[in-house]
């Protein structure tokens, strides 16, 4: 990356850092909100619900705990028991507390631990006691939070499960799990027995799920884990993934997404959730928080349900891994939560980055050789781009000289008009352009910073070794600390450095062709230029090491162009001469001279400034 491409990468990178920044909730409107949520499924408390609160306290999904119910079908004392079903993928533990769903296993993956200590262990998305998916509703002047209560079970085999709870002599609820033959979804219905039309428009799904940290750095997931879903009319939307953030849904809602780095799991209605008396809501932890180190987020929703006529509700869970080829085959409108970038980065990553990487993946390269070939494609694709960029770098150097005497020539605010009209006669004259070298930084930059996303998100990483980087989703680490430094870490990461050591290499070649501020109070593009290689060190020290690695590789092929470009395919004293001999010409036949519209308005703001200074002299 040349010295254009480091300037636009730092101003951009701090214009959204401080819009981010700018446009967070605080923490007052996030607790206001919170409030209203829990308003929406806790209102005037009765007997029912106090009970029902002092089972939540007492953790509703622990096992075997006891619970004691006045009512004759909602419940005489019990004890919770757990069945499971299973399918290659997937194993799921049901409990007979409400009905609901335990426990998900994924059984072809690992945690980062598990996976560092060679243990063959299913990942756990969540355990018991992390995840309740209740049913709230009323009965006469009574609250029922489904998860209080206990479900019989009517039908049971290897990949299905039918619960039934009884609500009083007429009616009941049966919830329906069953597994799909192979893959990660399974098929939820709830049906109504016995329940008026009016009373199925006011059931409720309260889902609440706190997913457990599964890679290496329990903040770095943190750092992309929220709540994405997508409205029937306005499409695609998310919370805050850097903050406590909360909606109340301005729409009927055709999906819901819990998701985290590399894992989520996907609520999908056959008739949608209603917006009435809906909300949603995630939240961050916080140092006093205990499930700090061990979870991600606690995510919250209470969604209307939309039953059919038949007094069906009939969903599809999905839980498994954030793979774009997959979560494309269950549902297209499923990769929008893949965190690939927004407006033209993500049409970047999803129709060049994306599809050239699976091809690569395709024909049998490891991970690591495959970024190296990306890296190799893209480069070469945006070789004229960057020979386009040398060339003007070099006609810059070559009238340097002639810049600088046009400076001491002008030095006052006054003739900066002057000086600038002949700096353009220059330009025009040699056919050099201080603007050459902005116009192909720009069609890069876009490239840039898509990559920039795509590794972080790219699944194809996961627990992928290259080299001395055992997994490259996460930091590589040459030196473990043992104690945190603020702003750094608690280790080296080398590949970390080795990008930082070849920006640094590239900035100092480009370092003759950047021209010193000649304004008072303008910044030293070089100081900002060596700079910025060091501040990588600190900004990239716990990111994806295949993303450093990419910068890296890319940074070094950057390199390796300029120095066969300018070795076998520029020369600088032929290009002095061609401008030299185009000079004279010019000089020669002054009558051919056309100036551009720029010029002509320049020497337009000339006359009228020479006019401004005449009037104040009077």
């Amino acid at each position: 990356m040349d010295r254009n491409t480091i300037t636009g990468l730092f101003l951009i990178g701090l214009v959204l850092t401080v819009f981010s920044i700018y446009n967070q909730p605080s923490q007052e409107e996030i607790d206001a909100e919170q409030k209203k949520t829990e308003e929406v499924v806790n209102k005037k408390e009765t007997p029912d619900k106090k009970q029902n609160s002092n089972q939540k306290a007492q953790n509703p999904l622990q096992k075997n705990q006891k619970t004691n119910s006045p009512n004759k079908y909602l419940n005489t004392i019990f004890k919770e028991k757990v069945y499971t079903i299973e399918n290659d993928q997937l194993r799921i533990e049901l409990s007979n507390r409400g009905g609901q769903i335990n426990s998900v296993y994924l059984k072809k993956y690992r945690s980062y631990k598990n996976y560092v200590d060679k243990k063959d262990a299913a990942l756990c998305l969540f355990n018991a006691g992390d995840a309740i998916n209740q049913l709230i509703f009323d009965v006469g002047d009574k609250t029922i939070y489904t998860s209080g209560y206990q479900c019989e079970v009517l039908k049971s085999d290897a990949k299905s499960l039918t619960f039934e709870l009884k609500i009083d002599s007429s009616k009941a609820i049966q919830f329906v799990y069953d597994l799909s033959k192979d893959g990660f979804d399974l098929n939820h219905k709830i049906d109504l027995v016995g329940f008026s039309d009016v009373a199925s428009k006011n059931i409720k799904l309260n889902w609440k799920t706190a997913f457990r940290k599964s890679e290496r750095l329990a903040s770095e997931q943190q750092r992309v884990t929220t709540i994405c879903y997508e409205y029937k009319k306005e499409g695609y939307d998310y919370l805050s993934e850097t903050s406590s953030d909360f909606v109340s849904p301005e729409d009927d809602i055709n999906w819901l997404a819990y998701k985290q780095s590399y894992f989520s799991s996907i609520l999908r209605p056959e008739k949608g959730f209603s917006k009435n008396n809906a909300g949603i809501n995630v939240k961050t932890y916080t140092s006093t928080d205990s499930k700090l180190f061990s979870h991600l987020k606690d995510f919250s929703s209470v969604l209307t349900l939309v039953f059919n006529q038949q007094k069906q509700a009939k969903f599809s869970w999905y839980f498994g891994p954030n793979d774009y080829e997959i979560l494309s085959a269950t549902n297209s409108a499923y990769p929008d939560i893949l965190n690939f970038g927004w407006g033209l980065f993500r049409w970047i990553n999803l129709y060049a980055v994306q599809p050239i990487f699976n091809l690569i993946i395709t024909a049998g390269s490891a991970i690591g050789w495959a970024i190296l070939i990306l890296t190799i494609i893209l480069k070469l694709i945006l070789m004229p781009i960057q020979w386009k960029m040398f060339v003007s770098s070099v006609k810059m150097k070559i009238l340097k000289p002639e810049i600088d005497t046009l400076n001491a020539k002008f030095p006052n605010k006054e003739d900066a008009m002057k000086k600038q009209t002949e700096m353009m006669t220059l330009y025009k004259e040699s056919g050099a352009s201080p603007l050459a070298g902005c116009l192909p930084m720009l069609i890069q930059m876009p490239i840039l910073l898509a990559v920039f996303r795509f590794f972080p998100a790219a699944f194809e990483l996961r627990q992928q070794p290259f080299l001395w980087a055992e997994d490259l989703s996460s930091y590589d680490s040459i030196w473990d600390f043992g104690v945190n430094i603020w702003f750094y870490g608690d280790h080296i990461s080398l590949f970390t450095l080795l990008m930082a050591a070849t920006t640094l290499l590239f900035t100092y070649m480009n370092s003759g062709n950047v021209q010193q501020p000649t304004t008072p109070g303008m910044p030293n593009m070089k100081v900002i230029m060596y700079i910025f290689p060091f501040m990588m060190i600190f900004f990239f020290n716990n990111y994806s090491s295949g993303l450093s690695y990419y910068y890296f590789i890319s940074t070094l092929v950057s390199i390796l162009i300029m120095i066969i470009i300018k070795r076998f395919f520029v020369n600088e004293d032929k290009l002095k001469e061609k401008m030299a001999l185009r000079k004279a010409k010019a000089a020669a036949n002054p009558k051919e001279k056309k100036k551009s519209r720029f010029q002509l308005k320049l020497e337009e703001m000339q006359k009228q400034q020479q006019e401004m200074l005449k009037n104040k002299k009077r």
